[in-house]
């Protein structure tokens, strides 16, 4: 079956705190209900990037889940309508190095530094996980990112602007102060920001096919 944005036939769950995240989905037309995980993402760490943005989602699903059933959230809440719950986890990954959220604004320039004159791929894995079925749907997602010369002053610029380096790699491309200096994406820029819009659609169809087969 196809999932109809303009046609509320699923409750949903976006399982996440970011705002671009939250916002992509917005514009994809569907109506959603925000629950952050919480999860210690530190405590998970794996060498090989992919291993680790699936593990993290995965993490994040558990952590929902388990804070429905506190909720006491019971089989006669989730009749009728399923109930689909999205986790995702991004990495970027430059010179061989993961980078995550920058802890701090000495790690935010070590990251934007490496960025200059060069390219990073942008590791995601999305999740789409079925409430009812409990059925898993997820896929790794990675676009390309190369940039021009980031020049020493614009680094330190970047680094004192806690909305461009919350996020994974540190440097939100689509931040006015940032966007100039993206040369290039291989891949669509919603994938960049975490959440790619045609594959979170193709996972909400999958874990939904069990559900109506």
């Amino acid at each position: 079956m196809l999932l109809k944005a303009d046609k509320l036939i699923l409750q949903l769950i976006l399982g996440s705190s970011s705002p671009a995240r939250r916002e992509i989905l917005a514009e994809m037309g569907y109506q959603f209900t925000i629950m952050n995980p919480d999860i210690d993402e530190k405590a998970i760490r794996l060498e090989k990037p992919e291993d680790l943005v699936m593990a993290l989602a995965h993490a994040k699903a558990e952590a929902i889940k388990r804070k429905l059933q506190h909720k006491c959230l019971s089989n006669k809440e989730v009749e009728g309508e399923p109930t689909l719950l999205i986790t995702s986890d991004q990495v970027m990954v430059n010179r061989g190095m993961i980078r995550e959220k920058p802890l701090n604004e000495e790690e935010a320039r070590e990251f934007i530094k490496g960025y200059s004159g060069h390219f990073a791929v942008a590791v995601g894995y999305v999740l789409v996980t079925n409430l009812n079925t409990g059925v898993q749907r997820g896929a790794w997602d990675k676009p390309e990112i190369h940039f021009h010369e980031i020049p020493d002053e614009v680094i330190e610029r970047v680094v004192k602007v806690r909305d461009i380096t919350n996020v994974a790699g540190g440097f939100r491309m689509e931040h006015p102060l940032a966007a100039p200096y993206v040369k290039e994406v291989v891949g669509a820029m919603d994938s960049v920001m975490g959440l790619p819009r045609e594959l979170t659609k193709k996972l909400l169809e999958k874990a939904l096919e069990e559900t109506y087969a």
